[in-house]
């Protein structure tokens, strides 16, 4: 069995349907459906069985987790950048991770887990994905601390010959309805677009970048999926492993990309940043993407230009809010 932990939610359902793809359906999920309509990306896909987090928590901290595993990919967390629940956090991000490793490693199952491009803070140490040098890295938030804590537990373990520990950069693309105010760009901008004709963004405060101009590693769902399960199959690489395009862009290119995808003028007004959020904002970002190919990762990966493209015509404006 397959465990996919978020299996329900925006990068961990995606992962599922491309297991389903390669002609794999004995896959477990592991989530929390709540009331914010998850249950959508679950539509059409393939799995054995499915746990509530809880019950999973429970079920492996008891050791009477009912299946035997061949791999862990342990996508579930709280992605929340702006949740000031520290406690929360903790536990949720750091504590239920321990659990999950020490699950998996048990059973000589692979371990596969997401980090987060979150823990280079504003980036004045680099976006290299060394496992070395992770102490020198200082997060701007409790969401990308909870992930470093994790990062350099692993590392105090002597783990990361055995595990492989993902960074995602900024992820896009459909199976992101449910996360309210965690949903992409792409996918605020096209609800504005449509129903005003016109894109906000927020202003620069850093005189290095011009209003829009701070800059981001966007990369496409269906890319980062790909970038994930090449690790299910290539166990001799292990570590940290950045997943982006290793191409920064602008907030300007992204949303002249979805008007040009709308076959819409450009319009961007540019708009005051919550005071709580100017010391915490990341003015640029990018993945440095050599290592993972290194060890043999080819796929080619969509532009931004093609990403957005696909994103709105054959799902946004299609209103078809899954990926498969």
């Amino acid at each position: 069995m397959i465990i996919v932990t978020g299996g329900a939610g925006f990068i961990g359902s995606v992962v599922v349907w491309k297991l389903n793809l390669l002609g794999r359906d004995d896959v477990i999920i592991v989530d929390r459906l709540g009331d914010e309509e998850k249950w959508k990306n679950l539509n059409g896909l393939k799995y054995a069985d499915i746990f509530h987090k809880d019950e999973f928590y429970d079920l492996i901290v008891e050791e009477s987790f009912p299946y035997s595993v061949e791999a862990v990919i342990h996508l579930g967390a709280c992605s929340s950048t702006t949740e000031k629940d520290a406690d929360y956090l903790l536990f949720n991000n750091f504590k239920y991770s321990q659990a999950v490793a020490r699950f998996a490693l048990e059973r000589d199952a692979r371990f596969i887990y997401a980090s987060s491009a979150a823990t280079y803070g504003d980036g004045s140490n680099g976006y290299q994905d060394n496992e070395e040098t992770i102490e020198n890295l200082r997060p701007l938030n409790m969401y990308g601390y909870s992930k470093q804590m994790f990062d350099l537990w692993i590392k105090r373990k002597n783990l990361f010959d055995k595990v492989v520990g993902l960074k995602y950069f900024n992820v896009y693309g459909p199976n992101e309805y449910h996360k309210g105010d965690m949903r992409s760009v792409v996918h605020k901008a096209f609800e504005q677009a449509v129903h005003s004709g016109k894109v906000k963004l927020f202003k620069s405060y850093n005189e290095k970048f011009k209003d829009g101009e701070q800059m981001r590693d966007f990369i496409y769902v269906k890319d980062a999926v790909d970038m994930t399960l090449f690790f299910l199959e290539n166990k001799r690489a292990n570590g940290l492993f950045n997943i982006g395009t290793g191409q920064a862009r602008t907030w300007n290119d992204l949303v002249t990309a979805l008007f040009k995808a709308l076959e819409m003028p450009v319009n961007i007004e540019y708009i005051d940043m919550p005071g709580y959020l100017r010391n915490k904002y990341q003015y640029f970002t990018q993945a440095d993407v050599s290592k993972i190919k290194n060890f043999g990762f080819n796929s080619e990966i969509h532009s931004l230009e093609d990403g957005v493209s696909d994103y709105v015509k054959n799902y946004l404006l299609k209103n078809k809010f899954v990926a498969y």
